[in-house]
């Protein structure tokens, strides 16, 4: 490494930290410029940006990993790419290219290459990629001038002493409105969910589930992560529902599933009043990997799954195995690393 920093990387949490330099691309006259490395953290933008009043903005979140032998690698780059090109075109935002977006990422990456953590230490750089409308606008339509930004900093691992399971409760609040944004990565989702978390968390839960807005009979996410359940059958299961933010973790899950562990995969829908069909749960996304779901609170009851206390033997394989194909010691399925050189 050129530089080293002064970072206690076995005590790192989730909470920003300054990096030596980001990424940012200005879109104007109908098109990106080149984009270029900052050193400043902050974006000066008129007061009357889209982004600001009509929340035209999404963003990406993806890491990258130091494995054992040193060397640095992102994993499954361009399904952020595309994720983060179809809630632009949702909310009308001009597209990254998706060789831009890669390109941006490994730039950043490079320049910061002394904060991507140890092999080891389970701490990660995190990458958050976004886009923005801004200029001079007041009524409501799509800006005329946007910004591509990506910044980084090291995370610590989601789990403090391993995998521990926790307790989610069921939310009467929506996350997303039928036929509205949920499967786009926007903030007004997650404005939105500040409200039942706390609701949740008041009451000794980890989160809130989430049921699908139209009939409130049917899981669809877990706070801001995705569900899935293991069957008693050994099936790996998970909800499908155009209001579902498409996890990459979730579809990466899904394949480790039915490649590495030999079992059948669906997504399917997932009845909130059948729960007695898994053995298992756990949310997924890219912070925590796996959450274990110990159980699920609904009208009063709580339903356990496999423990309170312990993770379940499918749950711990597929972290396992995730873990170690991001990490470099588990091999990886075509295509689905980018080595930063």
């Amino acid at each position: 490494m050129s530089k080293t920093v002064n970072i206690d990387w076995n005590n790192l949490g989730f909470s920003y930290i300054k990096t030596d330099l980001r990424y940012v691309s200005r879109w104007k006259d109908g098109q990106w410029d080149e984009g270029k490395l900052v050193e400043d953290n902050k974006l000066s933008i008129s007061e009357a940006s889209t982004a600001l009043h009509y929340g035209q903005q999404c963003f990406e979140g993806l890491k990258a990993y130091r494995t054992k032998q040193g060397k640095i690698q992102l994993f499954r780059p361009d399904r952020n790419a595309k994720r983060l090109n179809d809630s632009c075109k949702r909310i009308l935002m001009p597209e990254i290219p998706e060789e831009k977006f890669i390109d941006a990422c490994i730039q950043v990456v490079k320049a910061n290459e002394h904060y991507v953590p140890p092999y080891g230490t389970g701490a990660t750089l995190y990458l958050r990629p976004f886009v923005i409308g801004v200029g001079d606008n007041v009524g409501v339509k799509p800006a005329s001038e946007y910004i591509f930004c990506i910044f980084c900093l090291p995370v610590g691992p989601y789990f403090k002493g391993g995998m521990t399971p926790v307790n989610f409760i069921v939310s009467e609040y929506d996350r997303a409105a039928p036929y509205g944004t949920g499967a786009a990565k926007v903030g007004g989702n997650y404005a939105g969910s500040l409200y039942p978390h706390e609701l949740a968390a008041e009451k000794g839960f980890a989160d809130c589930i989430y049921l699908d807005p139209m009939t409130h009979t049917k899981i669809e996410e877990v706070g801001a992560a995705n569900f899935f359940g293991i069957t008693k059958d050994n099936q790996f299961i998970t909800p499908k529902s155009p209001s579902i933010l498409p996890s990459i973790t979730k579809y990466s899950l899904l394949h480790i599933a039915k490649e590495y562990l030999k079992i059948e995969v669906a997504e399917r829908d997932v009845h909130i009043n059948n729960l007695d069909e898994f053995k298992e749960a756990g949310a997924c996304g890219t912070a925590a990997v796996i959450t274990p779901i110990g159980g699920i609170q609904y009208k009063g009851d709580l339903h356990v799954f496999h423990s309170e206390t312990e993770v379940g033997p499918f749950t711990k394989k597929l972290y396992d195995t995730l873990y170690g194909i991001q990490f470099g010691d588990v091999e990886a399925p075509e295509g689905w690393i980018v080595e930063v050189k």
